[in-house]
């Protein structure tokens, strides 16, 4: 059953309603923790991929 654009409309607008929408201050510290996670793994990629290149090159001179 296709629905009208007017029907669709006044459903998009009941929907919008029940939403709960985030304080400024969740959204804040949501943002901060995203921000957070994202250096911490950074971090750890840049520290493993520095040891896998040690490993790497120490296991290619082992034959110089």
């Amino acid at each position: 059953m296709a629905t009208s654009p007017a029907e669709y409309i006044r459903q998009v607008r009941q929907e919008v309603a029940r939403v709960t929408w985030p304080t400024r201050k969740e959204t804040f510290v949501s943002s901060m923790m995203v921000l957070v996670m994202a250096v911490l793994a950074a971090l750890f990629f840049l520290f493993v991929d520095n040891v896998v290149s040690w490993l790497v090159r120490a296991l290619l001179n082992i034959g110089v």
